[in-house]
């Protein structure tokens, strides 16, 4: 049998020096605080959730009524139509004035039979408004590389973090302003504006729920004798 020279065994003492601190540097890359805790770690999380806006879901309205004009208001015929500067069309424009239609309706009003000649005119004007826009789409998967080298051998370390969140939509404000006129004379007794922020896409703001809401603010403590507006 033959046995190892002497420069045999200086070869592999010199050879596993060299490689215990890369081993070293590397499972401490890895596992130290260099990534995060590397693939078990912080390092492979999604980014934490963006502050929500505390503008969405919240509604901001004003309501005026003209000197002397209570008497006038909760009853009679009522007729509804669209205003100059209404950016809404359509079914659109149909689901808000259906929404303010109910309003006056439990406002005490007839909103059934037409007046041509007397009666009330409600103008109806729809707005939106982008307060945020959609965030920009980013790559899901990041990351990181560090390599170094030094007189006790080298090290690689790599570090992947995928983000699951999606980038968030536009938000956007809905207003409703609607005017109450009397139609022989014109003038305007009963003036309101309501705001509503929602993200683009919300389920839970279709239209109509957003209408609902608004047209419900527009009649806060309306003056009318109806029990639902009491």
């Amino acid at each position: 049998m033959n046995r190892p020279s002497f420069t045999h065994l200086l070869l592999a003492i010199t050879l596993a020096s060299a490689l215990a601190p890369t081993a070293a540097l590397a499972q401490a890359r890895w596992g130290g605080r260099g990534y995060g805790g590397g693939w078990g770690g912080a390092g492979n999380s999604s980014r934490a959730a963006a502050p929500r806006d505390d503008r969405e879901g919240r509604v901001d309205a004003e309501r005026f009524v003209a000197d002397g004009a209570l008497a006038a208001l909760g009853h009679g015929h009522v007729t509804v139509k669209s205003a100059a500067g209404s950016t809404a069309e359509g079914r659109e424009q149909a689901t808000f004035e259906a929404a303010v239609i109910d309003q006056l309706a439990k406002g005490g009003y007839d909103t059934v039979t037409p007046d041509a000649t007397g009666g009330q005119i409600v103008e109806v004007t729809i707005t939106r408004d982008m307060l945020v826009p959609e965030e920009a789409k980013r790559s899901p998967i990041s990351g990181a590389m560090e390599a170094g080298v030094s007189n006790r051998g080298s090290m690689m370390a790599v570090e992947l973090q995928y983000d699951a969140t999606k980038p968030r939509a536009a938000l956007i404000s809905t207003g409703i302003e609607i005017r109450i006129r009397d139609r022989a004379s014109g003038a305007s007794l009963y003036e309101a504006r309501a705001r509503l922020a929602s993200r683009e896409g919300d389920a839970h703001w279709t239209d109509t729920a957003i209408a609902t809401r608004l047209a419900a603010a527009l009649f806060d403590h309306f003056p009318s004798n109806s029990p639902d507006h009491r």
